[in-house]
């Protein structure tokens, strides 16, 4: 079965956000838990339950990043990519139709959490692109019918165009039945405190 790709700083983002929360991040969340636990009544006691349900989503985490890095190929750049839109490439395309400009980067599956102009190698837009150069036209197929698209610029190291554009998404990683039951038990606002909780503990 083929490997799903990643580019080398991906990784190092990934690579960086388990080593946080296992070597920091779990431990104090864990340190707070055994703490409140010590206070008595665990049913009435809402440090210990919000702790509690956080940390069960932080080894959630790890158990996925852990998976994660085992599987994944990190494919490196090579100078022969040059010129042509490959994996890992920024690339800048005008709109045929009415001018509008977009500034993408190609990457893999992993990498797109967080930010809106990342696209997956996967996606219909990369599998147009994927070859061309600058100055060709490419038909990427859409649900509204063909949209054609011009390839102004091509660079493998992030140009001074090309912004990357964050948006927030609590869409960590695909619910399973232990995270659906916390969020039953808890209330729709606790539940996303806890999810913002949680990606402020990101941030450094």
């Amino acid at each position: 079965m083929k490997k799903p790709f990643i580019t080398r700083q991906g990784y190092d983002l990934l690579h960086k956000e388990l080593d946080y929360l296992w070597n920091e991040k779990r431990p104090d969340i864990t340190q707070k838990v055994s703490w409140a636990a010590s206070l008595g009544d665990r049913s009435e006691n809402a440090d210990y339950q919000y702790n509690k349900r956080l940390l069960a989503q932080i080894d959630k985490r790890i158990r996925y990043l852990r998976t994660c890095l085992n599987k994944l190929e990190v494919i490196e750049y090579n100078p022969q990519q040059n010129g042509k839109a490959f994996f890992g490439a920024y690339v800048e395309l005008e709109a045929d139709e009415d001018g509008t400009i977009l500034q993408i980067r190609i990457v893999g599956s992993e990498e797109i959490f967080g930010r809106s102009n990342y696209i997956s190698v996967d996606s219909p837009m990369a599998r147009a692109l994927l070859g061309k150069k600058e100055d060709d036209e490419c038909v990427v197929i859409t649900p509204k019918g063909q949209k054609i698209w011009y390839i102004n610029k091509i660079s493998y190291e992030k140009p001074s165009w090309f912004e990357e554009q964050e948006v927030m998404d609590f869409s960590i990683e695909p619910t399973d039945e232990d995270i659906k039951k916390d969020e039953e038990a808890f209330s729709l606002e606790d539940s996303k405190k806890l999810q913002q909780e949680y990606l402020k503990s990101l941030v450094r």
